[in-house]
């Protein structure tokens, strides 16, 4: 006895793919409808947003206004440092002259040509001299490390405003809402003249190509299923195989929804949201005693049937203990064997009668 399920659904894309808005704006044109056939490039609709567009010109001129106070700031410290490599080299020249001549007084000094005081002197000019030399070195060491800070500086600023007018160039390309992957536009969720905020869902793309079933079982019927079961799905121009992947946790008006993929090809014609009916496989059982399900008979429970006698041509009221069930047929635990025939079908207008004739 092959147990089984059934319930009915529709064909659903396993692969799916939502593209939101991702700036504020007023949908301008609706430029293809749904069952179109896309690519990543393929623009669906297009958004105006007229803030946006100044907020975009005004990010650009920001770019330009920074570059060009970097450059006018470089030009400046170039003209500063050069004042002050010009200034050292004055007194450079200074300096060296100085001892220079403290070095001829000394040796004038010596052959006593001129007086000490004109030698102190000379001495005391080449100690100033010296020290504004090593001032100016410091000066000019300092002054470099200042012009890469300010330099640095005036670089981060003007990546900062670049990043801002690339952002703002990206916001005004997403105004051209492109497909983003391959497959068949399946939902427009928008119509022209409407507004949008950045994440809502202004469309759906789907993959044509690989298909699943959505399949509602009964709750009374679900407790068995398990994933991995095989199911056989019929789209009424033919049946594809395929396994259960997975089983809603929740009820949902009496029916629990599974996933079918398919392990098969689909019949010709199969297509997203086509209406389809699914049955699962539950068990098969051996050696059984079964029976076609009654029309009122529940699993695992008793029913009264009645029981067919082809010599008198009578059927009697018998009962019956059920056990596991399935679409059409339910396992028999007692009260018939092998061979029995009974009548199935509603016979609850003749309950008062233990006995009936078959004309």
């Amino acid at each position: 006895m092959l147990r089984e399920v059934r319930g009915y659904g529709k064909l659903v894309p396993e692969e799916m793919h939502w593209i939101p808005a991702l700036t504020q704006g007023r949908v301008e044109r609706i430029v293809l409808q749904p069952g179109s056939v896309v690519k990543p490039q393929s623009e669906l609709l297009e958004l105006s947003n007229p803030e946006l567009e100044r907020e975009a010109i005004d990010a650009q001129m920001q770019v330009k206004a920074a570059e060009a106070d970097y450059t006018s700031l470089r030009v400046r410290l170039q003209k500063e440092t050069l004042d002050q490599k010009a200034s050292l080299a004055t007194i450079e020249a200074d300096y060296n002259q100085s001892i220079l001549e403290q070095r001829l007084n000394r040796e004038l000094s010596k052959d006593g040509l001129i007086a000490d005081l004109q030698l102190k002197v000379s001495e005391g000019k080449a100690q100033e001299l010296t020290q504004r030399y090593d001032i100016e070195k410091q000066r000019l060491e300092i002054n470099s490390e200042a012009v890469l800070a300010q330099l640095a500086a005036q670089s981060t600023r003007v990546d900062q405003y670049r990043a801002l007018a690339k952002l703002k160039e990206k916001e005004l390309e997403a105004l051209h809402v492109k497909a983003g992957t391959d497959g068949v536009l399946a939902v427009m969720q928008v119509e022209e003249g409407q507004q949008v905020t950045p994440g809502t869902n202004l469309a759906r793309v789907a993959n044509p190509h690989r298909l699943k079933a959505e399949i509602k079982i009964a709750e009374t019927q679900a407790k068995d299923i398990q994933l991995g079961q095989s199911a056989a799905i019929d789209t009424h121009n033919g049946i594809a195989q395929g396994r259960v992947v997975r089983i809603d946790p929740a009820v949902q008006e009496g029916f629990v929804t599974i996933d079918v993929t398919m392990t098969g090809t689909l019949p010709e014609g199969s297509r997203q949201d086509l209406s389809v009916d699914g049955t699962v496989e539950l068990e098969r059982l051996e050696n059984v005693l079964y029976v076609g399900r009654p029309s009122l008979g529940q699993e695992k429970g008793t029913v009264k049937l009645y029981k067919f006698d082809p010599v008198t041509g009578r059927a009697s009221r018998v009962q019956v203990q059920c056990g596991r069930s399935s679409v059409s047929n339910v396992e028999i635990l007692g009260g018939l064997k092998e061979g029995d025939q009974v009548i199935i079908s509603d016979m609850s207008a003749w309950d008062t009668f233990d006995r009936v004739r078959l004309n």
